[in-house]
């Protein structure tokens, strides 16, 4: 052509030639398919060496090869803290147990290994920022059965107990668990006195909600267990709390004063119990003595008056002797014989008698006296 003969490289009308840049070549060829699997096979034929038949079995063993690792890429592990979920284009088909498993290789099917033994932790009423906490009291305010305000903190506690059922049944299963946690606390404090939830009754509403939270989130195939739940913070609200601590002091003196009077009255009572039973022995003991000497007295009536029907006489000079004896024994006598200086006015010397009976009294009370100085000295 002329213009090709032409060293100024002139177009064919006399214009300058202009040669395409690599950027408008790419422009203008654009994104090809057909191309890019034409350049794959033309690298794998460069890499085999052309198209004889020894290199057409060297292709054939490399395409075999790549095959038999496909295949060997299905097999997995699960360690004894996982569950094993296997995903066929994306839908959920089996769960497996710790140990080794297959499944079909990429893309076909897919597995994923939570791990089901660790404990998680919801927070509900606050957030807990390395070493801070933010409290939330859209989350903790609460009402109780007899309209009062409570602000509750608590945590729930819970693992995955069905992977495949945690990772499909629900969008967001923490979210989830935080919601029912919530509805189910209100629930229980709105059917709970205030006096019960600040209180004695702090144990029965942690049993009571984690059998609630439970069994709604079996309901929702949630796939997770509840294994604990911690009320870590139930108080009045912040503006009526002194008021509230007042309450309790005084309650708490009522129950100082009724435990005080009850040990009282167990100390008390066995006393009075004991002594009342002490009197009660006594007196049988006293009516049995009494009795005794009764019958006693009864029966020696009895053989006196027998005697004295046999020999009247006798019986009456020693009835009469015996009296004066038990009348005397104890006084003091003076014995004057009748017999000896009849006609003699006999003298009795009454106040030395009476001098020397006091004297003896005397000594004798000193004696006791000194008796127990001694026994107080030793």
């Amino acid at each position: 052509m002329p213009w090709k003969e032409n060293n100024n490289e002139e177009g064919p009308w006399g214009e300058p030639g202009e040669k395409p840049s690599n950027n408008s070549k790419k422009k203008n060829d654009g994104f090809n398919i057909d191309n890019l699997l034409n350049e794959f096979f033309n690298k794998i034929k460069k890499i085999f060496g052309g198209g004889n038949s020894n290199n057409k079995k060297s292709f054939f063993s490399a395409i075999l090869i790549f095959l038999a690792i496909w295949l060997l890429s299905g097999f997995y592990k699960v360690n004894a803290n996982e569950q094993g979920v296997v995903l066929r284009f994306g839908e959920w088909v089996r769960t497996t147990q710790p140990g080794l498993h297959y499944h079909l290789p990429y893309p076909i099917e897919i597995a994923k290994t939570p791990k089901v033994t660790k404990v998680n932790k919801t927070e509900i009423g606050f957030r807990t920022f390395r070493e801070s906490k933010r409290l939330l009291s859209e989350e903790s305010l609460m009402l109780t059965g007899d309209e009062n305000i409570v602000d509750i903190n608590f945590s729930v506690f819970w693992v995955i107990k069905d992977a495949g059922k945690y990772l499909f049944n629900l969008r967001s299963p923490e979210n989830s668990i935080k919601s029912v946690s919530e509805s189910v606390m209100r629930e229980v404090i709105g059917n709970s006195l205030i006096a019960s939830v600040l209180a004695e009754g702090r144990k029965d509403i942690e049993v009571k909600s984690i059998e609630t939270i439970q069994e709604v989130l079996d309901n929702y195939g949630s796939g997770v267990k509840i294994t604990q739940l911690q009320l870590q913070k139930v108080d009045p609200p912040d503006q009526v709390i002194d008021s509230f601590r007042d309450v309790q002091r005084a309650r708490a003196d009522k129950e100082k004063s009724i435990n005080e009077a009850i040990a009282y009255k167990n100390d008390i009572i066995p006393k009075a119990r004991g002594e009342a039973a002490k009197i009660i022995q006594e007196s049988e003991a006293y009516k049995k003595e009494v009795v005794a000497r009764s019958e006693g007295d009864a029966n020696r009536f009895n053989s006196i008056l027998k005697s004295y029907k046999n020999n009247e006489d006798v019986t009456k000079n020693r009835i009469y002797l015996e009296t004066l004896e038990e009348i005397l024994q104890n006084a003091n006598k003076v014995i004057i014989d009748t017999k000896q200086g009849s006609g003699v006015l006999p003298y009795l010397p009454l106040p030395e008698i009476k001098k020397r009976k006091k004297k003896e009294e005397e000594k004798e009370n000193n004696n006791v006296i000194n008796q127990g100085e001694n026994q107080n000295a030793q």
